[in-house]
């Protein structure tokens, strides 16, 4: 209800603007005072300048409209020519009857006037109406073309933690099928072991998580990488104490962890550590590799983490790996 009424008094205020001008033009032209007039007669010529300015809007209005449902613009001397005549129509079938009516009849500055005045105003207001028209229209496009771009990061998130899981349940039953011939309570403890992993991957996949919970997930997962590797093995974790309820994207910092098992060899260890400095996860694995022996730079595993990162931390992150003789290192900054 508001808003009607400021929409109608807004179109009165612009009659009142456009029959201003038209008085104050006239009586230049011919020199008379249009206080000394009719009051009556210049109550009429309000009137009907305001009325006349309600088809103006109601008119441009709707044009406006049936532009923005064309499915390419017209050239701009089409669209302006067409609202200039939507005006001068108008003008002539309401303000220049009323002209003649009043006073000394239509004179030919008159004709003139009420042709001008109102047309630059209304060109004015329909130049206005349409550039906010198209640039509600382009918010909305942006907006849309957004929410696209949004849910196909989604879906190929979606795809990618989709290919990861069987990538780490393949692993795990692959260890757990050798471990069968080996000893069947150690394959039961690893079983455990793997269902409290996959617990977390399925019900833990809030969209950030405390570092905290991530860093247990990883001691999870190192004791039962333990459980399949030699003894031998020199292994070395530290997490910093400070690293609590920083939040994280859950599941990077696995990968790193199960390459480094995947690839130990050599004089045999893994050195796991992560550290805050200021407001940046510092994650460092390294692990050593027989001579022989080339790491694969790529793989599911590294290569969906790479596109995870540039998808969860674009230009916040570096993923730098290097294999340098017998020992293989990668290292993971995240900035929070």
């Amino acid at each position: 209800m508001i808003r009607s009424w400021k929409k109608y008094l807004f179109r009165a205020l612009g009659g009142l603007v456009v029959y201003t001008c038209l008085r104050l033009v006239n009586d230049v032209i011919s020199e008379t005072k249009f206080w000394l007039r009719s009051w009556t007669t210049n109550m009429i010529e309000i009137v009907v300048t305001i009325v006349a300015t309600n088809f103006y809007v109601y008119f441009l209005k709707r044009e406006a409209q049936r532009q923005q449902r064309l499915p390419a613009p017209e050239p701009i001397w089409k669209e302006y020519g067409r609202a200039a005549l939507i005006t001068t129509a108008i003008s002539y079938v309401t303000v220049i009857p009323m002209a003649a009516l009043t006073d000394d009849g239509l004179q030919w500055y008159d004709v003139v006037n009420i042709t001008l005045i109102p047309l630059l105003f209304v060109l004015l207001y329909y130049a206005i109406l349409r550039a906010t028209a198209s640039l509600r229209k382009n918010y909305e496009q942006q907006l849309l073309l957004e929410k696209i771009s949004n849910d196909k990061l989604e879906t190929e998130m979606q795809f990618l933690k989709a290919q990861f899981h069987p990538h780490f349940l393949f692993n795990a039953l692959n260890m757990i099928y050798f471990q069968m011939d080996e000893s069947v309570p150690e394959a039961k403890q690893t079983v455990e072991k793997l269902s409290e992993l996959l617990r977390y991957q399925l019900y833990d996949q809030q969209q950030q998580v405390p570092v905290r919970s991530e860093l247990q997930y990883l001691q999870s997962f190192i004791e039962l990488q333990q459980q399949r590797m030699n003894q031998h093995l020199q292994l070395a974790v530290t997490f910093d104490p400070a690293l609590q309820q920083q939040h994280v994207y859950p599941l990077l910092l696995l990968p790193l962890v199960e390459n480094a098992f995947k690839y130990a060899g050599g004089d045999y260890w893994i050195n796991i550590n992560a550290t805050l400095q200021d407001q940046t996860i510092l994650f460092h694995v390294s692990n050593a590799v027989p001579d022989v022996q080339r790491v694969k730079s790529g793989g599911i595993g590294l290569e969906n983490l790479r596109r995870r990162l540039l998808l969860l931390y674009p230009n916040k992150h570096a993923l730098e790996t290097m294999h340098n003789g017998n020992h293989y290192t990668a290292t993971l900054k995240l900035t929070l």
